[in-house]
């Protein structure tokens, strides 16, 4: 009986740890809000600015709502300033910048970086 309760423990403990660890290394995505998104030209640009951040996997944008989501590789993050440097120098302004979580990084639309 004591063998059944170890094993049991070491599996709840095993199977904690890899819940963890998939947590720690999803991908998070962030929205980014873009005054002066108006085709796809501009769409190009600042796709090309914003994956060239370190860790971003894939840009996908709507030029209808001005919004840019970024999807960053398994454990990378952007942050704010980061975001705001690559859309000046795309030629747009930032409007607002939001982290969606792992959730949105995973549901995100088919566009590609």
């Amino acid at each position: 009986m004591l063998n059944g309760k170890l094993i049991g423990r070491r599996i709840a403990v095993t199977l904690g740890l890899a819940l963890f660890a998939s947590n720690a290394l999803a991908q998070t995505a962030y929205r980014i809000q873009v005054d002066g998104l108006a085709c796809p030209f501009c769409a190009y640009g600042i796709e090309k600015k914003l994956g060239a951040i370190a860790g971003v996997a894939r840009v996908e944008t709507d030029i209808a709502a001005g919004t840019v989501t970024a999807t960053m590789a398994d454990g990378a993050t952007m942050d704010e300033a980061s975001a705001t440097r690559a859309v000046q120098e795309a030629g747009f302004s930032l409007r607002g910048f939001e982290a969606l979580g792992q959730a949105a990084a995973n549901g995100a639309g088919a566009g590609a970086k």
